[in-house]
């Protein structure tokens, strides 16, 4: 999204440099009562001083001086990087120094952008800088304030241009995309992505390709490798159209911070990436959402503009301060999920009693469904852990990060020997954690 920035209006701002000459000149006048030979360098100087400010306020100020355009990217990516370019074009006759200032969304809380360079006359130069947003929702943009001189520089020529412009901060389709073009690829193994063996066989050939390390010695093509001179490998195409519904948990446990946003949002990434993962290899995506009043569900489709439905829809999610209603859940499932689907449950426990009282819904959802409950790891406990202890004050904190570290494990322990799939990994690395899992399981074929 482009925003021209028109000149608004102009105003004279006085330069850190006047005020250090106005008090070397009080400074000089000072001293000259003591040493009188000053005084007459001193008059000379302040003549000079009251000058050099008029001359520069004729040259800034005529002329057009500065045009200046932002440009955005039509939507920001959550979590990741994203562009912003500002354009800005001289229109002085004379080379200057410019001060950039770009009025950012307030509630980013980044109050330090400034850029300093030097334009000729006529030239034109861009600053590209990026801006990670940890937060979705609608966001608005100032002015650029431009701050021109010239020479000694006592005076600045303020140039703000423009009106504010928004941007939407959507989740990560930016991670959405990257994993996409592996999929694509086939490249979520060659590139050393997906970190798992593929056990057995798929159903249905596909095609013949080059052998490479990782894939299944039992399907070389013999045949096919003394024609061709080199390993040659069959590759078998994954069972189509199972349902893979992503279910977010938006109680409390997801309101918890990792590298300033939520787990709630780790979770809407890495939920994005799988689903469109998961339509990429034939199969359909849904989406569930619930709190402890209602679900919200987005049936499991692999149409064309799914997608987009999907990413509104996980925009639209915030997290609510209470426990979730995981009873309501299971009614849900039971009446309108009925084909056996895979479901990933992105959810957080931080003690096995919050785990129990929960698991009573989790084992009927089993019963139907292979359900893989994915919860995070608190790598602030870990930190601790591996952290030597220097006082008896360490000591403690090393205990409370072990016993919370065996909750988690004995978490991990409970869901298995009830025979439920889990997954206990960092919000860092949910969405690669997750794309293994699941890819690990459509080898397998147990969905």
């Amino acid at each position: 999204m482009i925003n021209p920035l028109k000149q608004a209006y102009s105003s004279l701002f006085l330069s850190r440099r006047f005020f250090i000459g106005i008090g070397v000149l009080v400074l000089l006048f000072t001293l000259s009562f003591i040493l009188p030979w000053l005084f007459l360098p001193a008059k000379v100087i302040f003549f000079l001083f009251c000058l050099i400010p008029i001359a520069e306020i004729v040259f800034l100020f005529t002329g057009k001086g500065i045009s200046a355009e932002r440009t955005l990217i039509n939507k920001f990516s959550n979590g990741d990087e994203n562009p912003i370019r500002l354009s800005l074009h001289s229109q002085f006759a004379f080379p200057c120094r410019i001060e950039v200032y770009d009025e950012l969304p307030p509630e980013w809380q980044v109050r330090n952008f400034y850029k300093s360079l030097t334009l000729k006359p006529g030239d034109t130069q861009t600053i590209l800088y990026t801006y990670r947003p940890t937060r979705r929702g609608a966001y608005s943009f100032g002015h650029i304030q431009v701050l021109a001189s010239m020479g000694p520089g006592l005076v600045q020529r303020k140039i703000q241009g423009g009106s504010p412009q928004e941007i939407v901060v959507y989740p990560s389709y930016l991670s959405m995309l990257k994993y996409e073009y592996l999929a694509i690829s086939n490249t979520l193994i060659d590139s050393g992505i997906k970190k798992i063996r593929r056990i057995g066989q798929h159903s249905e050939f596909e095609k013949i390709k080059d052998y490479v390390p990782g894939d299944d010695f039992r399907t070389i093509n013999w045949k096919a490798t003394a024609r061709r001179g080199k390993l040659m490998a069959n590759l078998f195409q994954d069972e189509r159209s199972q349902q893979v519904y992503c279910i977010i948990d938006k109680g409390r446990v997801m309101n918890q911070p990792f590298e300033n946003m939520t787990l709630l949002d780790h979770a809407i990434n890495a939920s994005l990436v799988l689903a469109n993962i998961a339509i990429k290899k034939y199969d359909k995506a849904g989406l569930i959402t619930f709190d402890e009043e209602q679900v919200q569900m987005l049936p499991a489709s692999r149409k064309s503009g799914h997608m987009l439905r999907f990413q509104e829809m996980l925009y639209r999610q915030s997290t609510r301060f209470l426990e979730s209603d995981y009873e309501r859940l299971f009614l849900k499932l039971k009446h309108q999920v009925t084909q056996r689907s895979l479901l990933i449950l992105f959810t957080n426990f931080d003690t096995v009693s919050s785990m129990q009282r929960r698991l009573p819904y989790i084992k009927a959802m089993a019963k139907n469904h292979l359900l893989l409950v994915v919860f995070f790891e608190n790598t602030e406990t870990l930190e601790l852990i591996h952290k030597k202890a220097r006082n008896t004050h360490d000591v403690y904190r090393k205990m409370v990060a072990e016993k919370v570290r065996y909750e988690k494990e004995q978490i991990v322990a409970e869901l298995r020997k009830n025979g439920i799939l889990s997954l206990l990994s960092s919000p860092a690395d949910l969405t690669l954690n997750t794309i293994n899992r699941y890819l690990e399981l459509k080898a397998r074929g147990m969905i």
